[in-house]
C-alpha cells in the first residue's frame, strides 16, 4: 500500500509566507497592544504614588501637628527667692558624709508660684515657708553623694529640689530651680 501526497511547492511556500507575515503583524500589533498596557500600569501607579504621598503630607503637616501641639502653659511670672544667707545668698552643706570633710557652698534662687497666699505675704515669702525651703534644699544636698554632684547631673540634682520644696511646702510652689554657684572643696 502506497500512499502518495502531491504537494504544490509553489502553492504552500506562498500560503506559509502569507502566514508568517499574518504572524508578524500580529505580534506586532499584539507588541504595541502589550506595551501600551504595561506604560498604561507605570503611570497609574505613579499618579497612586504622588497622590499617596501628598496626602500623607497634608495630614501629618496639617492635621497631626496642630493636635500634638499643647497650648502654652500659661503661669503668672513668678517671685524670685534667694534661699540661704541673707548677706551673700549662698548655703554651706557637708556632703558626702560627715566624716568626708568636704563641703558645698552653693547659691540657689527659686522661682516661686506668687498666687500661693499660704507661702506669701506681699510678694515676699513667709517666715515659716522660708524655713521649710531652706530645711528642705539643704536635706537635698545632704543626700547627694559625690557623684551625684557632678555638673553632668545638674538637672537632675534641680529636679530633686524642686520636688523636695513641693512636697515641704505645697505642690506647684515652685516653677523653677536656679544654682547661681557652686564651690565644692
Amino acid at each position: 500500500m502506497e500512499c502518495r501526497i502531491d504537494i504544490d511547492w509553489t502553492t504552500y511556500k506562498e500560503g506559509v509566507g502569507k502566514m508568517a507575515e499574518e504572524e508578524v503583524t500580529n505580534s506586532e500589533n499584539g507588541g504595541t497592544k502589550k506595551k501600551k498596557s504595561v506604560l498604561l500600569i507605570i503611570v497609574l501607579i505613579l499618579v497612586g504614588l504622588v497622590l499617596a504621598g501628598g496626602i500623607s503630607y497634608f495630614v501629618t503637616t496639617k492635621v497631626v501637628s496642630k493636635s500634638n501641639v499643647s497650648a502654652p502653659v500659661k503661669r503668672e511670672p513668678g517671685v524670685f527667692v534667694k534661699i540661704g544667707d541673707p548677706k551673700d545668698g549662698t548655703i554651706i552643706v557637708n556632703v558626702g558624709g560627715v566624716k568626708s570633710g568636704r563641703y558645698l557652698k552653693v547659691g540657689v534662687v527659686l522661682e516661686m508660684n506668687p498666687a500661693d497666699e499660704v507661702n506669701f505675704k506681699d510678694q515676699k515669702i513667709t517666715d515659716a515657708a522660708q524655713a521649710k525651703v531652706l530645711d528642705a534644699v539643704m536635706s537635698t544636698f545632704r543626700k547627694q553623694n559625690m557623684d551625684q554632684l557632678e555638673a553632668a547631673n545638674e538637672d537632675k540634682l534641680k529636679d530633686a529640689i524642686k520636688s523636695e520644696v513641693n512636697a515641704a511646702i505645697g505642690d506647684g510652689s515652685v516653677y523653677e530651680v536656679y544654682i547661681t554657684s557652686f564651690v565644692l572643696q
